[in-house]
């Protein structure tokens, strides 16, 4: 049986309350506890996606598959482009047929099984079960000149990967877009601000999973072993499926709600293309004379509550569109300042036992190098601190003042942060690039590769990384907020999707934008990268992309200030409807 409903709250049809909450002082001990089991299970599906995705390059590159660089960069980019862009898939099937609690189930249930793929082809039995022997590679005669075009082999056991990446990637995806939605349901009986706490706290967790892999499985996997590493994932999403099923008689559940979704697409069609409409609405017009006994059931909102659902998505996604830009300033620290930090000067883990750069190159590969993507941790670090210090300390502050900025208006702010990471991260490759042009390099190995870098530490690129963590606390965080709180109800599933589909977006137009940029001609065309020197032009990249997000940044603003305009015209015109009521 349902549990007791919270004063003034609506009672929504089929909805399941927590069975555990009985006591008066229960609801909000228990919302408390369903909440902890949320963010728990994304900590832990955080940290089996880090793991997954952190080494997957070396993965691919390794003698277990031996895959060109270009394929293994490709099918990184492809498993973290769809784990972005699949996001609406999860949500909408969780609003229409499944509901997000059974959705997460399933999505959980999916990621295990994915998963498990790569633990199962990093030792031989297991390759030659799901992709067959190893092809051996044909002899070819030398190249004549340093030039000369290589073909790239056939990547080993491609279609078992890709399948395999994709469907993680659905089921990433789709517990992405459903838990954030399931979490804020539990605390929303205890008032806006629990909201905003919780929103908080779930990017917290996130950046808590992301420490345990870079610090822990990045570094078995690349210097211990690729199957227990790719282990530590499955058993991460194992343990989240586990909690996430124990925790199942506390959790409040909401039905789906009907396909909202396709109800958008037909007033869409309806307002921009009438005459099709017309064709389709005399064919609904024959259904509805009709009489009503004879009418097929129609569940789910009506038409006037369809429009104004449709009117509010018009008002909220120019507002999701505009963070497109900052995506893809956002996504550069896994991609371009991996870039320029393999070109920087990369210390040892252990100083003491370094091989001088006197001595040939294959002495210092008995020392272990710190890992390029520990450089994540300041991203990751400084959310760690500030969402604490932001949820304790200054919010309660600027609350108490009166002076607490709306959610637009911290995306807005860290639109600005995030300006001035790209801008520094340019300064820093215009520095880089003088000591190339001067040939003052030192060569350092990484991995199996050799490169030659600038005498510059990689500890300068920390302040860009650090601004990129403070932008996070005001645009990602406030961005979650802000597509939950302002959603139509029965489309929050599908919205929290669309917003995580177009950080997919941005992540797909900045690497498409650095393709563009290397054709002959561009600024980034390095048809003579000899020795892994990276000679392009990659300030001038970053200081486009800082002029973009400055630009947006504006037009951002001013769409922010007509949506709360708008906002709050609408509160003033309900509060005189209900005085004259």
């Amino acid at each position: 049986m349902p549990g007791p409903r919270a004063p003034g709250e609506p009672r929504g049809s089929g909805e399941l309350r927590p069975l555990l909450a009985r006591r008066p002082r229960g609801p909000r001990r228990w919302r408390r506890a369903a909440a902890a089991a949320v963010l728990l299970v994304e900590m832990l599906e955080r940290a089996a996606f880090f793991g997954v995705s952190g080494n997957l390059v070396l993965y691919l590159n390794s003698t277990n598959f031996q895959w060109a660089g270009e394929q293994a960069s490709r099918a990184a980019l492809v498993f973290l482009g769809a784990s972005y862009l699949l996001a609406p898939v999860g949500g909408w099937l969780a609003d229409v047929y499944l509901g997000r609690r059974r959705a997460i189930v399933l999505s959980l249930l999916l990621y295990l099984v994915a998963s498990s793929l790569l633990p199962i082809t990093a030792f031989p039995d297991g390759r030659s079960s799901f992709c067959g022997e190893m092809p051996v590679s044909p002899l070819s005669p030398a190249c004549p000149s340093p030039g000369c075009p290589r073909a790239s082999p056939t990547a080993y056991c491609a279609p078992t990967l890709y399948v395999g990446l994709l469907l993680l990637a659905l089921a990433a995806s789709s517990v992405r877009s459903n838990l954030t939605s399931f979490g804020a349901d539990q605390v929303m009986d205890l008032g806006r601000h629990a909201n905003r706490r919780f929103f908080n706290w779930f990017y917290w967790s996130i950046n808590v999973g992301a420490v345990l892999s870079l610090l822990v499985v990045a570094f078995i996997q690349q210097n211990i072993s690729f199957l227990l590493g790719y282990s530590i994932p499955v058993g991460c999403v194992g343990l989240a499926f586990f909690i996430f099923l124990f925790a199942t008689p506390i959790f409040i559940s909401k039905p789906p709600m009907g396909s909202q979704v396709s109800s958008m697409l037909k007033i869409a069609l309806q307002k921009c293309c009438p005459q099709l409409w017309c064709r389709h609405f005399a064919r609904y017009s024959q259904g509805a004379q009709l009489p009503p006994d004879q009418r097929s059931a129609q569940p789910g909102p009506s038409p006037q509550e369809d429009m104004a659902n449709f009117q509010v998505l018009v008002k909220i996604l120019p507002v999701m569109a505009t963070l497109v830009p900052y995506w893809m300033v956002y996504f550069q620290m896994q991609s371009t300042y991996v870039l320029q930090g393999l070109h920087l000067h990369i210390p040892n883990i252990f100083p003491g036992y370094a091989a001088n750069r006197s001595v040939a190159l294959g002495a210092q590969a008995s020392s272990y190098r710190i890992p390029e993507a520990w450089l994540l941790l300041a991203n990751v670090i400084m959310v760690l601190i500030l969402v604490p210090v932001k949820d304790h300390l200054l919010d309660p502050l600027l609350l108490r003042c009166k002076l607490l900025p709306s959610a637009l208006q911290k995306m807005a702010l860290g639109m600005f942060f995030g300006f001035t990471s790209v801008i520094v991260a340019g300064v820093l490759e215009m520095e880089r690039l003088d000591y190339i042009r001067n040939n003052q390099t030192v060569s350092q190995l990484i991995g199996e590769n050799v490169y030659y870098a600038a005498p510059l530490s990689i500890w300068w690129q920390i302040p860009q990384y650090l601004l990129i963590g403070i932008s996070e606390i005001f645009a990602s965080i406030p961005g979650l907020e802000f597509a939950y709180s302002e959603a139509p109800r029965s489309m929050q599933g599908a919205i929290m999707g669309i917003f995580f589909c177009l950080s997919g977006v941005g992540s797909l137009l900045g690497s498409s934008l650095v393709a563009f940029l290397s054709l002959p001609g561009g600024w980034m065309y390095c048809p003579k990268d000899f020795g892994n020197i990276n000679n392009c032009q990659m300030d001038h990249y970053f200081f486009l992309l800082a002029g973009i997000q400055a630009a947006t940044a504006l037009l951002f603003i001013w769409i922010a200030r007509r949506y709360e305009r708008a906002a709050q015209a609408s509160v003033s015109q309900s509060s005189s409807s209900r005085d004259r009521g």
